[in-house]
């Protein structure tokens, strides 16, 4: 419903605005017009129906990775450096948007035909620059400025049974608690839908949201690797696409909440919902900085597998996506995490 619009927003760590205000004005009511914080998070929430004071907190970032401008050399093209973790591999030649004006450019590297052994070496930041079709520095300085954003330029597009797109990590998280919010009765307990920023550059954003709300539980929504690609062996997979959402058990930083992670387990068994693993633990999430902040808070990672995660153009399965939310829609209804914690609702 709401994916297609949010992968196409333009949002790099730190220039969030247009994906919150998109959202913000999805969402929004008289009585619930979303609340955004110094950091530029955005909060929105569900109370519960009186019986109980407890919050469960759904947070998903909505920060991109992207580049940013560091100089505009003397014939007109522009260097660039990662904002978050950008692979410089899968840049040459790709097209992109520049700054607020949206100038157009596409990334350019050494060709190949020029290349000795050095076609063999991942490309170096030093040497990757976007070519906006200028000749000069003042031509590029009347559309560019040193610390523009730059975005890649993907159009989203929908095949028999998967999503393409860029900024699915975590847009695709986004799209879920959106729905959510939409379509969930009203439970018995509070839940806030936290949509945050900077993830991509260190977990940021998440770690004021302590600030406002002290949530029982939390569940991350987020985009994660699949690595199912045909070069790589399958004991190096860290998820697969069209077998379920992946349950997080371990990440960087931090061993998800053993409860919570074997109800979750327990629960879709139990109902039969298809799930996987995430076979591989590098990489981390918000999870990380929510438990590791202020009184802390026990934290369940539901995950959606992505190929080519962190790159112009990554794929998820449309299966995946839908039985992602369907899961979590149970895991709230059914109060799995507050009984895993043994909170009386």
């Amino acid at each position: 419903m709401y994916l297609k619009d949010l992968c196409e927003i333009h949002g790099a760590s730190g220039n969030e605005e247009h994906v919150r205000t998109y959202i913000q004005e999805q969402l929004k009511s008289v009585d619930q017009p979303g609340q955004v914080d110094v950091l530029g998070n955005l909060f929105f929430e569900r109370k519960g129906n009186g019986k109980s004071d407890k919050t469960i907190l759904l947070l998903a970032h909505m920060d991109e990775v992207g580049l940013m401008v560091t100089n505009i050399q003397d014939d007109g093209l522009l260097a660039v450096s990662p904002v978050g973790g950008v692979d410089p591999r899968v840049l040459p030649g790709k097209r992109v948007w520049v700054g607020e004006n949206n100038t157009p450019g596409v990334i350019g590297y050494k060709a190949i035909h020029l290349q000795k052994d050095d076609y063999k070496t991942i490309p170096n930041w030093e040497k990757i620059r976007v070519d906006i079709g200028v000749q000069k520095k003042e031509e590029a300085q009347k559309t560019v400025s040193l610390g523009d954003y730059v975005h890649f330029y993907s159009a989203f597009e929908e095949y028999e049974n998967r999503y393409v797109g860029k900024a699915l990590d975590d847009r695709g998280g986004c799209a879920i608690l959106m729905a959510l919010y939409r379509e969930l009765p009203v439970l018995d307990y509070n839940v806030v839908f936290a949509f945050v920023v900077q993830e991509e550059i260190g977990l940021r954003g998440s770690g004021s949201t302590l600030k406002r709300y002290k949530p029982d539980a939390a569940i991350i929504v987020e985009g994660t690797t699949a690595g199912d690609n045909p070069e790589l062996k399958k004991e190096r997979w860290s998820t697969h696409l069209d077998n379920g959402p992946a349950i997080s058990y371990l990440q960087s930083g931090y061993a998800l909440d053993y409860r919570l992670f074997e109800a979750i387990l327990a629960f879709a068994n139990q109902k039969g919902i298809q799930y996987q693993l995430k076979g591989r633990t590098v990489g981390g999430t918000d999870g990380t900085r929510l438990a590791g902040s202020y009184f802390g808070v026990p934290c369940a990672g539901v995950n959606i597998p992505s190929r080519y995660i962190h790159s112009p153009v990554s794929v998820i399965s449309k299966k995946d996506f839908e039985n992602t939310k369907q899961l979590i829609a149970d895991i709230l209804t059914e109060e799995i995490l507050l009984k895993a914690l043994e909170v009386k609702v």
